[in-house]
């Protein structure tokens, strides 16, 4: 079963006093994608506890680094605090959003309805593109008293979803000027067509930067360390959770919900993937989305289908870990949209796993990855240090050789995490 832990978004074990992301600093104040297919790389040897010195992160944020041995003080600090009074508006925006996602109905399907003369007599159609599969139309009924009824009921559910639709975009231009961290254009119009379409509804999950920007916000901090891509990623699961809400939404095609952004992307087909595109591409741009799953089986590189989503998903090593547990969180610009996103601390740990799996000639990639590792597990050190146990607890039972691939590249990041190397080797 997927669990949603620390904010829920289904039932789980967790106690309901646990406080949810970006609460634990203003409760405490307020009382006192990826480039991974193909071969697992060899593992490296796992190192002497002396080669992991373990130090606490300041106060500030700031972090101390190896240096030939001696601790140095970074220039600036990996993350700042978000104001607080902007973390209460993030978890203002948050309760609203979850709240509209639990009362969705037809009055939040952009639309119009019209009437048609058939044999002399006239029926009511409801008309809409939204969802990503283009222009349809929907028979409502012949014109009676029971149509009409539907057509009134509409008409208030529209008024309704237009009132929140305005005090969403009231508390996402609050934010945005408040110093909480935006997408650009962009990605803010793709992630919500593909919430639109039913990604997050039906299990999908945002990763890669994007995420980890996310992540931040819903932790109330800010990353310093520079986060920008052009690359979208989503992860999409084999099955659905026992545990997701109840929803009418029990397919989606992504294909067409990526035409209907009208964009301009191309569907990209890997070498030996027989037409099977898990990436879409715009010419001329670094934009593009990338679709993702667990490898499962002998085949662990060819791309998946994904009857649900109507779509492929390439299969990545160690996906499985990431995807197991996730929470909601939301996307800002202009507006917010309600994603999932991946539980940070298997976030952080996930992204040392990546950089294990990664070839030499992504050296880029590699430290990028450690460094958002390292900012995410500093956080979590001083906030959350439960969270990395356990994240590390499941880790070590998925065997010696993904405990080894962490501890080699945990020597590798630009500090140490105290305890890390104790939970690593217990």
């Amino acid at each position: 079963m997927k669990s949603r832990s620390p904010r829920p978004t289904q039932p789980s074990a967790q106690s309901p006093d646990t406080p949810r992301l970006g609460e634990s600093i203003v409760n405490k104040a307020a009382s006192a994608s990826t480039d991974l297919a193909g071969p697992v790389a060899p593992v490296a040897a796992t190192p002497s506890d002396d080669l992991i010195a373990a130090f606490a992160p300041r106060a500030d944020g700031a972090v101390g680094v190896k240096d030939y041995g001696h601790e140095s003080k970074v220039d600036a600090p990996r993350f700042r605090p978000i104001p607080l009074e902007t973390q209460t508006i993030y978890a203002e925006l948050m309760d609203h959003l979850e709240a509209a996602d639990m009362v969705r109905s037809f009055g939040d399907l952009d639309g119009n309805i019209v009437s048609r003369d058939r044999d002399g007599a006239d029926h009511w159609y409801f008309r809409t593109s939204e969802g990503g599969q283009g222009r349809q139309e929907f028979y409502i009924g012949p014109d009676n008293e029971p149509t009409r009824l539907l057509i009134r009921n509409y008409e208030q559910q529209r008024a309704a979803s237009a009132a929140t639709h305005e005090r969403t975009v009231r508390l996402s231009s609050m934010l945005r000027t408040s110093g909480i961290e935006v997408v650009d254009l962009t990605t803010e119009k793709i992630i919500q067509g593909m919430a639109s379409a039913g990604m997050f509804r039906l299990g999908g999950v945002l990763v890669g930067t994007h995420a980890f920007v996310a992540i931040g916000n819903a932790l109330g901090v800010r990353w310093t360390s520079g986060v920008h891509t052009q690359d979208v990623d989503f992860a999409t699961p084999r099955t659905i959770a026992i545990g997701l809400p109840q929803s009418p939404v029990t397919s989606a095609d992504i294909p067409a919900a990526i035409e209907a952004l009208g964009m301009g992307f191309i569907p990209h087909v890997r070498l030996h993937s027989a037409s099977k595109a898990t990436t879409y591409l715009v010419r001329g741009t670094s934009t593009r989305i990338d679709f993702v799953t667990s490898p499962q089986g002998g085949d662990r590189e060819s791309p998946v289908r994904m009857p649900r989503f109507n779509a492929y998903a390439q299969p990545l090593e160690f996906m499985s870990y990431l995807m197991e547990k996730s929470f909601h969180g939301s996307v800002i610009n202009r507006g917010a949209t309600l994603v999932n996103l991946p539980e940070p601390a298997r976030f952080a740990i996930h992204k040392l796993l990546v950089a294990s799996n990664r070839a030499a000639r992504h050296a880029t990639k590699i430290i990028k990855d450690r460094q958002q590792a390292f900012d995410l597990l500093s956080y979590l050190q001083q906030e959350r240090p439960g969270d990395i146990e356990l994240a590390v607890e499941d880790l070590v039972s998925r065997g010696e050789s993904w405990r080894q691939r962490v501890v080699a590249q945990a020597t590798k990041m630009p500090g140490t995490i105290h305890g890390l190397d104790n939970l690593l080797n217990h």
